[in-house]
């Protein structure tokens, strides 16, 4: 199981490894949870967030099978929260280089439940550590409001932005997790951080590339 922190769509049908990614993305979020998101070619969930700026934290296998995978977008940049969910934040949509969206939590349908836990830890754990290096305060998130206490359950500490709302999809809420020194610990005592060294092809740092 290696750790891979891409960068960008870098062509109509991406490498195996997001391409797998964007295949369990439809499998997931069109297929099994019903969401009226277009699929690219019939088979890839692709939408306008994914650019060649987006970064992507992804588990998979050498062979570029995906396990699992998370998006992270800066929000002084367009964003889920801030272009269409706006009216969950009593306060405006965060809006800044130090405050991250994390969005399109997927583990793969093709996993078991015993290793979908380990692959999610992986993926909360190098967003945490991605945070921590980078000078990121704090993430964002929109979510289903059933599945608000299971997000504040992993050790993080969460602040509701705004009273949650009625979506087409159900009921829906905004989420801002402050990521601090103390964030691993509290991972920990939750058992969601996972310190297993992991192989990663790419050095997540905000001085490579375009992303800022």
């Amino acid at each position: 199981m290696m750790l891979s922190f891409e960068q960008g769509v870098s062509a109509r049908v991406p490498d195996a490894l997001m391409a797998d990614m964007y295949r369990d993305r439809k499998r997931v979020f069109i297929d099994l949870l019903g969401w009226d998101l277009p699929a690219l070619d019939g088979k890839y969930e692709i939408d306008q967030f994914d650019g060649p700026d987006t970064l992507y934290l992804i588990v998979g296998l050498a062979d570029g099978t995906h396990l699992g995978s998370m998006r992270l977008l800066p929000t002084h940049r367009p964003t889920i929260i801030g272009d269409f969910f706006d009216h969950l934040c009593d306060a405006g949509a965060p809006s800044s280089q130090a405050v991250w969206e994390l969005s399109r939590l997927c583990l793969s349908p093709r996993i078991r439940a015993a290793e979908r836990r380990g692959v999610r830890n992986r993926l909360l754990t190098s967003a945490v550590q991605f945070a921590l290096q980078n000078g990121i305060s704090a993430f964002c998130c929109v979510t289903h409001a059933w599945y608000m206490p299971e997000v504040m359950a992993y050790g993080w500490q969460c602040t509701v932005l705004g009273l949650p709302q009625m979506d087409p999809g159900g009921m829906v809420g905004a989420l801002e997790i402050a990521i601090n020194e103390d964030t691993p610990r509290l991972m920990a005592q939750a058992g969601t951080w996972d310190e297993t060294p992991a192989q990663t092809s790419f050095d997540p740092s905000l001085d490579r590339g375009e992303v800022q």
